[in-house]
């Protein structure tokens, strides 16, 4: 299958380019510097430009392509956020619609966050409703709003509303993992607030799943099944790094200070579902917290 991926270097998009490959499919990645490898090929979204070589052929688009929400939430890294998202998916369809293509499926990522970012022990499935309208929840209804424009001209459209992905080489885990080895690890804000997570070959694995699979079609919970507290979280990383976990926790003014407004998805959190995705036979190689941490350290 001829695959085409936006966001192709980043943390997943590597590990997922290399294991598209190694299983037998054609992948082209979209970047904005290109290298001399023959599968990259260039785009601008400010300039609403992409090398049409990269169509050629096409069965299936990973739009994985978007900026970190893990840098402070300035107004103008706001627009950039949504613009790598959501502007990125509307180019790609534009450029798809010119040139005539027709998908076999179109996968965006998404975020868990896309149902508001709050505490509750309510659990979300993929049909609940936005609860709350914050900033991340609307950037991920504006995002798959985009992917679904794609329903036109793919069999398919699938949208991975992806938790924190623990990741040995980035992503927040490195950071994590250095705090707790200065046996400063405790929990953050109450402590209470639920952990959304996936290992990175979960992830990955999944995405897989969504290409070769064609009874996924839609919007999945991208998470694993053992769900904790922050603090259960931080307990379990500091005892898998034979380090102490201190009993006192950060205040959430001080995230609030350090952080602005980007502190709320450290200091919320509730627990979403995936049995959706596992419906349709999909399995988690690190469905506990202990095991993924033991593949990570």
């Amino acid at each position: 299958m001829n695959i085409l991926i936006t966001g192709g270097t980043g943390l997943v998009g590597k590990s997922l380019v290399k294991k598209l490959t190694e299983i037998g499919h054609i992948v082209r990645i979209l970047t904005r510097n290109p290298s001399q490898n023959s599968n990259e090929l260039k785009w601008n979204i400010s300039e609403k430009y992409i090398d049409e070589k990269a169509f050629n052929d096409l069965n299936c688009i990973i739009h994985l392509a978007g900026a970190t929400i893990s840098e402070r939430w300035t107004e103008s890294y706001k627009k950039e956020m949504y613009s790598s998202r959501v502007d990125a998916a509307e180019l790609i369809q534009d450029y798809c619609v010119k040139l005539g293509i027709r998908l076999d499926s179109f996968i965006s990522a998404s975020g868990i966050n896309y149902y508001g970012t709050f505490t509750s022990d309510q659990i979300l499935k993929e049909n609940s409703p936005i609860v709350q309208h914050d900033f991340l929840a609307n950037l991920c209804e504006k995002w798959e709003k985009s992917a679904y424009l794609f329903s036109s001209i793919a069999d398919r459209v699938v949208c991975l509303r992806t938790s924190m992905v623990l990741a040995k080489s980035g992503g927040a885990f490195p950071l994590l993992k250095k705090i707790v080895d200065f046996n400063v690890g405790s929990a953050i804000g109450s402590g209470d607030q639920w952990m959304n997570w996936i290992h990175v070959d979960d992830l990955v694995n999944m995405y897989v799943f969504a290409v070769e699979n064609s009874r996924v079609s839609g919007g999945f919970n991208a998470v694993s099944d053992d769900l904790v507290t922050n603090e259960s979280f931080m307990k379990k990383l500091a005892a898998s790094s034979n380090k102490l976990f201190l009993p006192i926790n950060v205040p959430r003014f001080v995230m609030k200070s350090v952080l602005g407004e980007m502190s709320t998805i450290i200091l919320e959190g509730t627990r979403a579902d995936n049995k959706k995705i596992k419906s349709l036979g999909f399995d988690l190689k690190y469905s506990n917290l202990n095991n993924a941490f033991k593949s990570l350290i």
